[in-house]
């Protein structure tokens, strides 16, 4: 966390009157461990402040202000008495259905209170619906109808993923929000577009000229997309198994980074051009073909220590759902017909681990008496945020041999102080200042289904039977070759990446963001004469 940021420097995104927050499903886990610490880290770091914002809980539970407070303290980070005694002061609880309109009559006359107590004139709203999709439509429904706030401010609702299971489920769930909340009201939220190193692709890939004329198939022999999972689904495999990995990592996740990686420059960051340019990439992406997949299954770990998929008593009998899947995508324009995007995704692997991996194609002729590996630019999501280029080099001392070496900017290194925010911090604060940019658009949504509907209904169709993989090895034993066959090349020389530790304390640890605002379509022109937090460092 920066200096600035810890005296409120930015300014708060709640004073143009007053808002209320208003979570629904607040029982459940997810608002337990994700949405009410990203309210309260908005609140730690005066991002919204009391007097100006009210939260208010919903769910079918009747809970007592004591096992209200009990639940939603249990997973604050770094709560001081003072901030946890100010930060309870602004939320209340009201119990009711999610079919019924009744509890939504009573939140309603809740939410007129708060709002009459604040004295404000302009009013403003936003939902969260932490809930299984099986309420989305009539909790929306609801809400419109008997919530919908009209003293001159907006209102605001955010949809948590699954967004459907196929295409027609999609839809069907579209359409019923659609009837209700306009597209501008309605913030789908993916959290790993709140992740700080995939906001940050952007920023790499049109703010560095270097990346300018070797981001595309002339250079780029493949692009891999990797998420690793170190643990299984741990007695939650009902769920998980309604879902699978597809549905679950790669349709939302993953996809929405490809789309980050592969798109055209945006004429601004506004959400719209942000968006227009992620649907175009979208649009051009082949079929999936099942030659181009490779599904898997963990069994029991090589000791027996650890469970299989079906050991899990949670998981119907026989289950084929696959908790591994590799994927190849083409994308047919002039920037990348030609080159791979593998997706890799799997559960109960040998490590956690998301990144992106861009591998460029090898130098052509022998000049050096040994083998050389191919450059790889890396973009580690998480954990041990990190962007870092292999290359080769000499290797120092009297001979001419050379090897893999790395160009590294491991966040903890370089910015030692500064705090990155949860993902859902990130996300809510974008939904109360208004910017759609981090947040799945319909028809973005709608194209993904297109592209996933009919691998998955073959796969289901077919039979097909998932490759089997012990817990903890780094997937089925073809990924090697299937990785092969579309034009990965290991390391032909030894090198191990390891993640940088901080060894000094900056006097600046990162440029403050820019005071927030109701537009965001800065150009990126305007970018160039902003200051560096190394400027003048050597």
């Amino acid at each position: 966390m920066t200096a600035s940021e810890e005296n409120g420097e930015f300014g708060a995104v709640d004073s143009d009157g007053h808002t209320t927050i208003i979570v629904l499903g607040a029982s459940g886990d997810l608002a337990k461990k994700k949405t009410f610490p990203a309210i309260f880290n908005l609140l730690k770091h005066n991002f919204i402040t009391p007097g100006h914002t009210d939260i208010i809980g919903y769910a079918r539970s009747k809970l007592s202000r004591e096992d209200f407070e009990t639940r939603m303290l249990g997973h604050l980070k770094e709560p001081t008495k003072e901030l946890k005694a100010t930060f309870l002061k602004m939320c209340s609880y009201v119990a009711g259905t999610y079919e019924e309109p009744d509890g939504f009559i009573e939140l309603e006359k809740h939410i007129q209170e708060l709002e009459k107590k604040s004295g404000a004139e302009k009013c403003h709203r936003l939902f969260y619906m932490a809930l299984p999709p099986t309420v989305f439509i009539p909790c929306a429904k609801h809400l419109k109808e008997n919530c919908y706030g009209r003293k001159g401010g907006w209102n605001r609702l955010i949809v948590e993923k699954p967004f459907g299971k196929d295409l027609d489920s999609s839809r069907t769930l579209a359409n019923a929000l659609a009837k209700y909340w306009t597209e501008a009201e309605v913030y789908r939220i993916d959290h790993y577009l709140g992740k700080e190193m995939v906001k940050n692709i952007i920023a790499v890939r049109f703010g560095n000229i270097v990346f300018s004329n070797v981001w595309n198939r002339n250079c780029i022999s493949n692009v891999q997309i990797t998420f690793k999972e170190p643990f299984g689904t741990e007695g939650r495999g009902g769920y998980f198994d309604e879902y699978g990995i597809i549905r679950d990592v790669m349709q939302n996740h993953l996809l929405q980074v490809l789309t980050l990686v592969a798109m055209e420059r945006p004429i601004t960051l506004s959400a719209a051009d942000i968006r227009n340019e992620k649907v175009r990439v979208l649009r051009s992406l082949e079929p999936l073909d099942m030659e181009d997949m490779l599904f898997g299954q963990y069994v029991k770990s090589r000791d027996g220590e650890r469970p299989g998929y079906l050991d899990d008593k949670t998981v119907p009998k026989g289950s084929r759902t696959p908790t591994f899947c590799c994927g190849v995508f083409r994308i047919q324009n002039e920037r990348w017909e030609g080159v791979p995007f593998i997706i890799k995704s799997g559960k109960a692997l040998n490590e956690a681990k998301v990144e992106v991996r861009i591998q460029f194609k090898d130098i052509p002729g022998l000049l050096f008496d040994q083998p050389t590996s191919r450059n790889e630019f890396v973009i580690r999501l998480q954990p041990n945020e990190s962007i870092y280029l292999k290359l080769m080099n000499k290797v120092p001392g009297l001979g001419n041999e050379v090897g893999l070496a790395e160009m590294d900017l491991s966040y903890k290194s370089r910015f030692p102080e500064a705090r990155i925010p949860d993902a859902y911090e990130a996300l809510v604060l974008d939904v109360l200042a208004g910017d759609q940019a981090n947040f799945v658009r319909s028809d973005e949504l709608d194209l993904a289904w297109q592209l996933f509907t009919p691998i998955l209904e073959e796969y289901e169709e077919k039979g097909i039977q998932p490759e089997a993989y012990e817990y903890g090895s780094r997937g089925p034993e073809q990924t090697k070759d299937f990785m092969a066959r579309y034009g990965f090349v290991r390391d032909r020389t030894q090198y191990t990446w390891v993640p940088k530790e901080s060894k000094y304390k900056a006097k600046t640890a990162v440029q403050p963001p820019l005071r927030r605002t109701s537009s965001t379509a800065h150009k990126f022109g305007n970018l160039a004469n902003s200051r560096s937090p190394w400027a003048g460092s050597t």
